[in-house]
This record gives structure tokens, sequence and C-alpha cells, in this order.
């Protein structure tokens, strides 16, 4: 019998859970296992991964195939590594401070990871109120132009009615002397009858 370490689906319909088991490889995905020695819920933020390291271990040791995803936790897990060591034949002591040392490093390498995404984000931050502030400057221009169009069209229209306001004032001069000379020429002419 031919046994995989593999995911079983569990759960809602989209809110899958899974358990890692042990089980034989020509059983249906959610069918029978042997035994379930983790649980994995990639929906949380980061995904929670709970592996029985021990048994874990047995199950590889006794010639168990892990599929290519609960390869890839188990890597996450640091049990992959623990398996290579006991392997190699180092002692308890030396196992332990490789592990911590890749812990540490993994930290390390997540904890850059998170800046660099900070950064990314602080970065188009940056250029998204940088782009807003250039957007804002155009506008007030804009606003200015505008009004300092309106303040000269007004102007204009202000120098217009004065100006047109003059010129009726010289008509009525005009006309009132006009009339006035017409009246004076009127009673000329009656005196020199």
């Amino acid at each position: 019998m031919a046994v995989k370490l593999r995911l079983r689906r569990m759960g809602k319909k989209k809110q899958p859970i899974y358990k890692v088991v042990a089980a034989d490889s020509r059983a249906p995905r959610d069918g029978k296992f042997l035994e379930a020695i983790g649980l994995y819920n990639p929906l949380t933020d980061p995904h929670t991964l709970n592996i029985n390291e021990d048994r874990a271990m047995y199950w590889l040791n006794v010639g168990a195939q892990p599929t290519d995803t609960v390869k890839s936790l188990l890597k996450q897990k640091g049990i992959i590594l623990k398996r290579e060591l006991v392997r190699k034949g180092l002692s308890e002591d030396k196992i332990a401070t490789e592990v911590e040392n890749w812990e540490k490093l993994r930290e390390a390498r997540a904890s850059s990871a998170e800046k660099k995404k900070k950064s990314r984000k602080a970065e188009a931050k940056e250029k998204a109120e940088a782009e807003a502030k250039l957007k804002e400057e155009a506008e007030a221009k804009e606003k200015a132009e505008a009004e300092t169009k309106e303040k000269a069209e007004v102007e204009a229209k202000e120098k217009e009615q004065v100006v047109s306001e003059e010129k009726v004032k010289e008509e009525k001069t005009e006309d009132s002397t006009a009339e006035v000379k017409g009246a004076t020429s009127d009673e000329n002419a009656a005196e020199k009858e």
C-alpha cells in the first residue's frame, strides 16, 4: 500500500479548511484516511498551519510521499529541514540550533518583504499625493485665470457702459445746445421781423 501525505478538504462551500492526512494513494481525496496529522486554513491572514511534527516525521520515515502542496507546507514548518538534518546524522543540539537559525532567517526575510511591501505602498501613496497636489495646483491656476478673465470682461463692460453713458450725455448736451441754438435762432428771427 502506497501512503501519501495529502490534504483532505473540509468546511463549507467557498470556505475550505484542510486536514493534513496520511492516506492510501488509491483512496479518494475526501475518503478514508489512515491518520490526521495536522490542519491547514488558507483563509486566515496569514494562513494557519498546525502539524504534529512527530507524526509527520514518522510517516515520512516509513516512506509516505507528500503531495506538492503538503511538501511546501512541511517546508514552511521546517519539518523537511529537520528530517534532512536527522538523515545526515547530526546530534539533537546541532539540529535544534540549525532549526533556530533557519527560523530567524525566515522571520528576517518575512520582515524585509513586509518592509518592501510597505515601502511600495508608501511610494504609491506619495505618488498619489503628489499627483493630487499637481492637480489641485492646475485647478487653482485655471480658476485664477478664469477669475482674471471675468474681471477683465467686467471691467471692459463697465468701460463700454461708461463710454456709452458719456456718448448719451454728449448727445443730450448736443441736443439741448441745438435746441437752445434753435430757440435762440427762432428768437433772433422773430426779432428781425
